[in-house]
C-alpha cells in the first residue's frame, strides 16, 4: 500500500531590496531624491539654464523668480546653473574618496581578519588614524599640495579607511566562523581564492550599508572643507564654497548661502535615511 505523501507548502518568496525599500515612506522619499540628485548631477551640462561661470553685473543678488528662478549670486551668477554644477562636484568628490578609502579599508580589514599576525599591527595603524580628524588631514594635505579638490579627496579618503577597514573586519570575523569557510579550507582552496569567492561576498552587505551612511558623512566633510578655503577653488562651483562665498552677502540677499546650504542638508540626510533603510532591508531577520 503506497502512503500518500503529504506535498511540502512552498515557501513564500522574499521581496528583494528594492520592494522593501518602497515600501517604507521615509526610504522611498530618501531614494527618490538620491536619484533625483544624481540624475541632476549628471544632466547639468543639460538642465543648467545658464552657463554657471557667466557673470551679469545687470542681475547682481536678484532674489529667487522671475528670469533667474533661484536668483543670482554676487557676481550675477545663475545660482540653479551653479547650484546642478556644484551638485556634480560635490558628489564627484564624495564619491571618488569614498571609493578609493572604502576599497584600501575593505582590503586591510579582510587582511587583519584572515591573516591573524596582522591585525594587531593593522589595527593599531588604524586607531592612530582615527585620532586625526578630517580638518586636520584636510590642513596637512592643502599645505602639501595646496587647497583644491585633490586635498579634499585624500583627506576624505584617508578619514574613511580606518572606519571602513573596521567594519570589513568585524564582518570578515563572523564569516570566518561559518562552516563553509572550514569547508573550503578542506578542499584545499588557497587565501586568496577564499577571500575572493566567499569571505568577501559574505561581507558586501555590512560595507555596503556602511558606504551608503558613509557618504553622507563625506560629502557634509568634504562640504565643510570647502567652506572652509581648503576645497574647490572659485570659480568652479561647489556647494561648500558656495555656501562660504554668501556670507558676505547674508543680510542682504541670504539665498546665496542658504541654498547651497539647504541643498547639503537635504542630501546628506537622505543618504542616512536610506542607509538605515538599507541595513534594515538587507537583515534577512526583517525580511518579511
Amino acid at each position: 500500500m503506497s502512503a500518500a505523501v503529504a506535498e511540502a507548502p512552498a515557501m513564500p518568496a522574499r521581496p528583494s531590496t528594492l520592494r522593501i525599500l518602497l515600501r517604507e515612506t521615509g526610504a522611498a522619499i530618501a531614494l527618490v531624491i538620491v536619484a533625483v540628485a544624481v540624475l541632476a548631477a549628471l544632466l547639468a551640462p543639460v538642465l543648467a539654464p545658464y552657463d554657471p561661470f557667466e557673470t551679469n553685473l545687470m542681475a547682481i543678488m536678484q532674489p529667487p523668480g522671475g528670469e533667474y528662478l533661484l536668483g543670482t549670486d554676487g557676481q550675477g551668477r545663475d545660482m540653479l546653473s551653479r547650484l546642478l554644477f556644484g551638485l556634480r562636484v560635490t558628489l564627484a568628490m564624495g564619491a571618488a574618496a569614498l571609493l578609493i578609502g572604502g576599497v584600501i579599508g575593505t582590503l586591510i580589514g579582510l587582511a587583519a581578519a584572515y591573516w591573524k599576525r596582522l591585525d594587531g599591527l593593522l589595527m593599531r595603524l588604524m586607531d592612530i588614524m582615527l585620532s586625526f580628524p578630517a580638518i586636520l588631514f584636510g590642513l596637512a594635505i592643502a599645505a602639501i599640495f595646496g587647497p583644491g579638490i585633490l586635498a579634499v579627496v585624500i583627506a576624505l579618503s584617508v578619514a574613511t579607511v580606518p572606519l571602513m577597514a573596521r567594519i570589513a573586519r568585524s564582518s570578515a570575523l563572523v564569516v570566518l566562523g561559518q562552516d563553509f569557510i572550514e569547508a573550503a579550507r578542506a578542499q584545499g582552496m588557497g587565501d586568496l581564492m577564499l577571500i575572493r569567492r566567499h569571505l568577501a561576498p559574505n561581507c558586501l552587505s555590512p560595507i555596503l550599508v556602511f558606504a551608503t551612511l558613509r557618504f553622507g558623512q563625506v560629502i557634509l566633510l568634504g562640504s565643510a572643507l570647502s567652506f572652509l578655503g581648503l576645497g574647490a577653488q572659485p570659480p568652479v562651483a561647489e556647494l561648500g564654497a558656495m555656501a562660504s562665498q554668501g556670507r558676505t552677502f547674508l543680510f542682504f540677499a541670504p539665498h546665496i548661502s542658504v541654498i547651497p546650504s539647504v541643498a547639503i542638508f537635504v542630501v546628506v540626510l537622505a543618504f542616512n535615511v536610506l542607509g538605515d533603510a538599507l541595513r534594515d532591508a538587507l537583515d534577512p531577520r526583517l525580511r518579511v
